[in-house]
This record gives structure tokens, C-alpha cells and sequence, in this order.
């Protein structure tokens, strides 16, 4: 059946750390109560007024607060910021604590200045993403290692440390088609962003399934992200969305993100996300997801509810209304494998 994940949100830097994981720990209780079955958070640097807990220890946290149905995902961090000696070894020992309840999510990142305080060349990145997708499953699965490339080089090394899960799956996530390239040469999954709109979504899984063939991999249902927001009318939905949704989309467009840098977010917003956003009644909501995973290969479906300008108390409000109204239909569903 398909599983439904919950997508942690930064927070303002306002709210203190310790406060910002106790809420962290009180959202991730409800979530499992509500019917989710993945946890997942992504990963910035250095981000000024807002803020990221760093995934890795987080998550390992996590695990000891939820059922061992409940699996803990990284969507995305940022793989070039790494040596893949260094990410290969943390993530192998977060599968450890998670019981083997680990996906990767691994992105390139689109921020350039977290590469510049990191001392990494930005226009690398991707290179060196290639190589350390090849490296992560070299170093979880050899006895012994060999690499040399244009950005990292290893020589006889034997590695002491690797995941519980025999194939640790790693989801690739990116906003553009080239993305979707990648995921489909080196990776398990294609984590499809927000934005996307469905036609997109079909063309990049359709390059994910030819990548994976090239492979011999079979095709199989892929990782969808979605934003929604429910309330009792469709206009109160969309008012409720801009509140709380709109000054973030703003920031990511500022902060580098361009995937709607032809959109009107300021004066238009409604019009600008209505090709992606799931906002609407219970009923209305449940009907938009229930098309995406009926027509379209995904497993997990996962959403986003939460927002840096609400409270700990909407967004717990904002889970158990998602957990009694819809997650019940969608997990019931089960998923198809074929675009």
C-alpha cells in the first residue's frame, strides 16, 4: 500500500534550538500516531534567519522515539559538501541506529554561498556528486576499495563500517531533468520536488525507468513530495496557504532556487502554485492525491503541512486533520509500478 512520510520544516532562528527539537519530537509523535510512516528533514548550512537541525544526528534521535514501522529519511542533504569517506561512514552508522530503517536522500544543492563557507567549488558539484553516488555504494559493499577520479581518490582501503540494510536505498533528489538523469544512472529513487507539476513529474520518472533499465534495475514506484494545506473551504485553504506558505517561496527564489522564477509569487501566488500545490477541502485534497498515486508510479507520498510561520500547536493541528481525513484513503491504495 502506499505509505504516507511527513516533511519536517526549518523554523526561525528565533525559536531556540532545544525548543525547535522538543517540537521536533512532539511533531514526529503525532505523525506516527496520524498514519505516517516516513519521517524525513533536509539539510542547509549557515542559513540566516532560519534554521535546519543537521539530519544525521537528528534522525538518529528519532529512531528511538518511533515504531520500527517507521522509516527515517535524509531528503535531501547535500552530498558535495562531503568527502565520501565522511558521508559514506555517517550514514552507514545512522542505518546502525535506525535499525535499518535509513533512506539517503542525496541532492546536489543550489545555494552557493554554502559552498563557498564550506570551501567547496560550486560549479563542482556536480562531478563531484557523480562520483561520490559511485563511492557511497563502493564503501558500503567492498572489502576492499579502489577509486580514482577527477575529485576524490582512494587506494586499497578497507572499510570498517557498513549499513545494516544489505542495499541502503538512496533517493537522488533534484529540480531539474539532468536530476532525474542522475537518479536514474546511480541511484534507487527519484525524490521528485514540490514544484513539479505532473507532466514533469511523468517526463523525469520516464528518464529514471530508462536509467534504471540501462541497469537491468526494475522500475518500480518513486518518491513524490507534495505541499498541501486543508481547511473547510477551498477559499479558506488557499488564504490559509499564502499565509503561511508564501513569504517561504519568496525566500527560496532569493536564496538561489529558480524552478519558479517565471511565476508572479508576489502578486499572483494562487495562480503561481495551483499546478503543484494540493490545497483545498478534505474531500478536495484527498481526490488530488488519490490521482497522483492512482496515475502515476509513487510510493511514498510525501507531504508537507508544516511551515517556519506556524506554531508547533497549528502544525500538530494541521498532522491529526491530515491523519483523520486523508491518510486512511491513500494507504489503502496500493502502488503501481508502471508510468
Amino acid at each position: 500500500m502506499v505509505a504516507m512520510g511527513l516533511l519536517l520544516s526549518d523554523v526561525p532562528a528565533s525559536v531556540s534550538p532545544a525548543q525547535q527539537f522538543r517540537d521536533v519530537v512532539r511533531i514526529t509523535h503525532e505523525a506516527q500516531d496520524s498514519g505516517f510512516t516516513y519521517i524525513v528533514i533536509g539539510q542547509h548550512f549557515l542559513y540566516g534567519d532560519l534554521r535546519w537541525l543537521q539530519p544525521v544526528p537528528l534522525l538518529a534521535r528519532l529512531a528511538a522515539e518511533v515504531n520500527s514501522d517507521v522509516r527515517l529519511a535524509t531528503q535531501i542533504m547535500i552530498a558535495p559538501l562531503y568527502h565520501p569517506v565522511m558521508l559514506a561512514e555517517e550514514l552507514a552508522t545512522l542505518d546502525v541506529v535506525t535499525e535499518g530503517r535509513l533512506v539517503a536522500g542525496l541532492g546536489l544543492g543550489y545555494r552557493a554561498e554554502e559552498f563557498g563557507y564550506l570551501g567547496i567549488p560550486f560549479k563542482e558539484r556536480a562531478g563531484r556528486m557523480n562520483e561520490i553516488l559511485e563511492l557511497l555504494r563502493m564503501l558500503w559493499t567492498q572489502d576492499e576499495v579502489t577509486y580514482h577520479g577527477k575529485y576524490f581518490t582512494l587506494e586499497n582501503v578497507r572499510p570498517h563500517l557498513k549499513p545494516v540494510q544489505e542495499h541502503l536505498p538512496i533517493w537522488v533528489g533534484a529540480h531539474s531533468l539532468p536530476g532525474a538523469i542522475r537518479a536514474g544512472k546511480y541511484g534507487d529513487g527519484y525524490a521528485c520536488p514540490p514544484e513539479t507539476p505532473v507532466p514533469e513529474v511523468r517526463e523525469r520518472f520516464t528518464v529514471v525507468a530508462e536509467g534504471f533499465a540501462e541497469r537491468g534495475k526494475p522500475f518500480t514506484a518513486q518518491p513524490l513530495r507534495r505541499n498541501i494545506m486543508v481547511a473547510d473551504t477551498k477559499d479558506e485553504a488557499l488564504l490559509e496557504f499564502a499565509r503561511v506558505a508564501q513569504g517561504r517561496y519568496l525566500t527560496y527564489l532569493e536564496k538561489g532556487l529558480d524552478v519558479m522564477a517565471n511565476a508572479d509569487l508576489k502578486n499572483e501566488f494562487a495562480k503561481a502554485v495551483e499546478d503543484h500545490a494540493v490545497v483545498g477541502t478534505p474531500d478536495q485534497v484527498t481526490e488530488q492525491l488519490v490521482k497522483l498515486v492512482t496515475e502515476l508510479p509513487v510510493d511514498p507520498l510525501l507531504v508537507r503541512p508544516q511551515w517556519p510561520t506556524m506554531n508547533v500547536d497549528e502544525t500538530v493541528a494541521a498532522i491529526r486533520r491530515i491523519g483523520r481525513e486523508i491518510v486512511p484513503t491513500i494507504t489503502a491504495i496500493p502502488p503501481r509500478n508502471k508510468i
